[in-house]
């Protein structure tokens, strides 16, 4: 695996274990950022994009669970939790937030590589899906990343998956039980509701004027359609 490049979010609150780290991986031919807290952690993850974010627990103004979640919202970017503890509680809570790792300090150096490697073998499956433009707005498929005018739009997770279900239909009439079927799951497919509300919301998010949308167009008493803006 070609590492050069790859960019490593470090986030931790005490200065001699972010430097150690940082070190220690760019002696390993990773470029390291570094964040002492969870809201700078929430802030550097959207204007970095790293391959892979190391992320501790215990820390001030936002622990990293918190942050973990706010991440998780826009981003399957890789988590590496660390934490003091080691309780089987504590990792769950992290994995349900979702974290995709959790190491206990005290840690060696060659653990933290090791599952850095993992992660990044994990997210590289999805390396060759593409990047869409349609208008002003950018979906990266890949790392599940929205711009609009360059600027990153943060959605929650079902707002993205309804999201890249229309870029992945553009120009295609997409009827609410389909949206259901695909976006929730398929025991769903009356709740219309959902998929009405959901829409309000991706439209105040993505469109300049959304009562007179120009990406999602409503088909009334079907669905909706997904369009390329002129």
């Amino acid at each position: 695996m070609d590492i050069n490049g790859k960019k490593i979010l470090v986030v931790d609150d005490e200065p001699k274990i972010r430097l150690f780290i940082r070190a220690s991986l760019e002696a390993n031919g990773y470029d390291v950022y570094l964040a002492q807290d969870g809201i700078e952690a929430v802030d550097k993850a959207a204007s970095i994009i790293p391959d892979v974010i190391v992320l501790d627990v215990g820390m001030p103004k936002m622990d990293g669970i918190e942050a973990c979640r706010r991440i998780r919202e826009w981003t399957d970017t890789p988590i590496i939790i660390l934490s003091v503890h080691g309780d089987e509680k504590d990792k769950v809570r992290a994995l349900d937030e979702g974290a995709d790792d959790y190491i206990t300090k005290p840690f060696g150096i060659k653990e933290l590589l090791a599952r850095i490697r993992v992660a990044l073998r994990h997210s590289s499956v999805n390396e060759v899906m593409p990047v869409v433009k349609a208008g002003d707005l950018e979906v990266d498929l890949s790392r599940r990343i929205v711009k609009k005018k360059d600027k990153i739009v943060r959605l929650t997770g079902t707002e993205y998956n309804l999201l890249a279900y229309f870029i992945m239909n553009i120009g295609k009439i997409l009827t609410h039980r389909e949206l259901l079927n695909n976006v929730w799951g398929p025991e769903y497919g009356v709740e219309s509701e959902y998929v009405r509300v959901f829409v309000k919301q991706l439209r105040s998010k993505i469109e300049d004027n959304p009562s007179n949308p120009q990406y999602i167009i409503t088909i009334p008493r079907i669905g909706y359609r997904f369009v390329s803006p002129e």
